[in-house]
């Protein structure tokens, strides 16, 4: 899979707002801040694409972007910014659950953790909610160039102990890097798999 065109389609602020589509889905979720939308910029091999901001909490839209005219990513609002009033939180989390729950397009999910971390207690309530839901989700390690190889191995073994080995839906624990393109290959393999694997489903019913 090569990406060779991506375009910005909308920005739902409601649920009712979400575009009427059959194109399969491929969610980024994470934290305010923690490099969503610079690694679907580099993703997408573009430069703002997807709008980045200094200021955390910034984005409160699901955007959606349509790639090579046959996927959506689909860039959530960020969570767990402790600055946002308690009805806005409120609003963000019924936002993104929903979208989570009822998305009939929804391929897999991208749980963003920036790997100089521990993934936080919101990013763990999030894999469960994933695992509960049954949702096949990856999590992706971003900003691997700023962690020593040797921590960095020793982040993705941690996790991996941790999270992937205890989840049938966790399919796989990626570094990845916006500034030299560490893991895009393997996550664009990734995305393709779960892409792919909807279509031969697919296939075999008809």
């Amino acid at each position: 899979m090569k990406i060779q065109s991506a375009e910005f389609i909308i920005s739902a602020a409601a649920l009712n707002q979400i575009p009427a589509s059959k194109l399969p889905e491929i969610a980024f979720i994470g934290r305010s801040n923690v490099g969503k939308s610079s690694l679907i910029n580099s993703l997408c091999n573009r430069k703002s694409i997807a709008k980045t901001s200094s200021q955390p909490g910034k984005t409160r839209v699901i955007n959606f972007y349509r790639i090579n005219n046959d996927i959506h990513f689909v860039d959530l609002p960020g969570y767990g910014y402790a600055k946002v009033p308690d009805r806005i939180k409120s609003g963000w989390q019924h936002l993104i659950e929903g979208y989570l729950k009822d998305s009939k397009n929804l391929k897999l999910g991208l749980v963003i953790v920036d790997s100089r971390h521990e993934p936080t207690k919101l990013d763990l309530a999030m894999v469960n909610w994933l695992d509960y839901y049954g949702i096949p989700y990856g999590l992706i390690l971003t900003k691997s160039d700023k962690v020593p190889r040797h921590k960095l191995q020793l982040r993705v073994t941690e996790v991996q102990n941790k999270i992937q080995k205890q989840s049938e839906y966790c399919k796989a624990v990626l570094p990845y890097s916006s500034f030299n393109g560490e893991g895009k290959p393997e996550l664009i393999a990734l995305i393709k798999q779960a892409v792919e694997k909807e279509s031969n489903t697919n296939s075999s019913k008809i």
